[in-house]
């Protein structure tokens, strides 16, 4: 079922209905495939349309995020990034604090520490949030040989 399609069903489910806005924040989203700034999807709806303002932006991405079609990012700089889970489907984020990449990772790679967390703490984590903080490949690397 197509992102559009489950929106409008979770929507409706809601008793909401599925806005011109609303849309061109999805719509917009989907061309900029991958991680992206409120204001930056403000910018590609304001292409569309300049009758959308940017609290409309934060207010649909909320509204996109409750409903589980948008996944939102702190890669630690003060600005959220937002996704279409559509795209990847839940995963959790590995985030270089050198150089601000972010990585998608499936989630079977964290279920080991969820279960972890669970047998020993009898905590249950919820992984679709899960973000790690660290250095890439890249950055680890060039800081090795900065070192050598």
């Amino acid at each position: 079922m197509a992102c559009e399609e489950v929106f409008l069903e979770k929507l409706r489910a809601r008793g909401l209905r599925l806005t011109p806005q609303r849309e061109m924040i999805l719509s917009a989203m989907h061309e900029m495939k991958g991680l992206a700034t409120a204001e930056a999807i403000y910018e590609e709806v304001q292409a569309i349309s300049s009758a959308v303002d940017i609290s409309t932006v934060y207010r649909t991405l909320d509204l996109l995020q409750e409903l589980e079609i948008v996944a939102s990012v702190d890669p630690g700089d003060g600005q959220h990034r937002y996704e279409l889970l559509g795209i990847h489907g839940p995963h959790i984020h590995l985030i270089c604090q050198s150089c601000g990449k972010v990585i998608g990772v499936e989630l079977e790679d964290a279920q080991p520490l969820g279960e972890h967390l669970k047998t020993r703490y009898g905590f249950t984590a919820d992984l679709d949030h899960l973000s790690i903080v660290g250095r890439c490949r890249e950055c680890a690397q060039g800081a090795a040989a900065a070192a050598n």
